[in-house]
């Protein structure tokens, strides 16, 4: 049953933000009178299945998170880890200091996150060891060799975006990341792939996007203000 399983909720901050081009944290963007980062802890505070939460961050940035946590009224058990120098160190960081039996990964600057996302993660960890929310991609993609000449176009109806929360088995993408820890994984999803193991990609919408640059702040504030 998985409402006998633990899950521990990751919310990934310790990137370096350099597309956003502000010289700042695009986390701690203040987005209609809450820090962006506060919405993802929101969303998996308040969802029944998270047992607790660790947030990710980097090192010169443990304060700052510790004091929004400060203000913040949580029920979860909430803990900040020092990332690594890349994504792939920083979830490895955070699974293994918790031994849940699932961990779901989201990145921090996605605040448009819903309850229907982190249900359905988890509620497929019942029968599977690995999901992603995603969405149909809406153009051609081509796949193209170093010197950018096609070599392959894919199927539109089999192409997909991907987003977070993704969804795992915790000791199978522990055990994994141990495995390919000298591999640049872009994502756990390739992790799991790497492994052998399927993901399943379950749909989720458009407007879960991850602020990028600067102007995708404008984009998810008035994305809120319709919620």
């Amino acid at each position: 049953m998985i409402d006998k399983k633990t899950v521990t909720a990751v919310i990934l901050v310790a990137g370096n933000s350099t597309r956003y081009g502000q010289n700042r944290n695009k986390n701690f963007e203040m987005l209609n009178g809450k820090m962006v980062l506060e919405y993802s802890l929101n969303a998996f505070n308040t969802n029944n299945y998270i047992d607790n939460i660790i947030i990710v961050s980097k090192e010169d940035e443990k304060e700052i998170v510790e004091k929004i946590l400060e203000k913040q009224s949580l029920q979860k058990e909430v803990t900040v880890v020092v990332g690594g120098k890349t994504r792939q160190e920083s979830v490895y960081n955070a699974i293994s200091t918790t031994t849940s039996d699932i961990a779901i990964i989201h990145d921090g600057a996605r605040p448009m996150i819903k309850q229907k996302y982190i249900n359905d993660c988890v509620e497929a960890m019942e029968t599977i060891k690995g999901a992603t929310i995603g969405v149909k991609s809406k153009d051609t993609i081509k796949i193209t060799d170093e010197n950018n000449f096609v070599i392959e176009t894919t199927k539109r109806a089999n192409t997909w975006i991907i987003q977070t929360p993704q969804c795992f088995d915790r000791e199978i993408l522990l055990s994994l990341h141990n495995k390919y820890k000298n591999e640049e994984c872009t994502d756990d999803c390739m992790i799991l792939e790497k492994g052998d193991y399927k993901v399943k990609i379950l749909e989720g919408d458009y407007t879960n996007i991850k602020i990028t640059t600067y102007e995708d702040i404008n984009i998810v504030d008035e994305l809120i203000k319709e919620d």
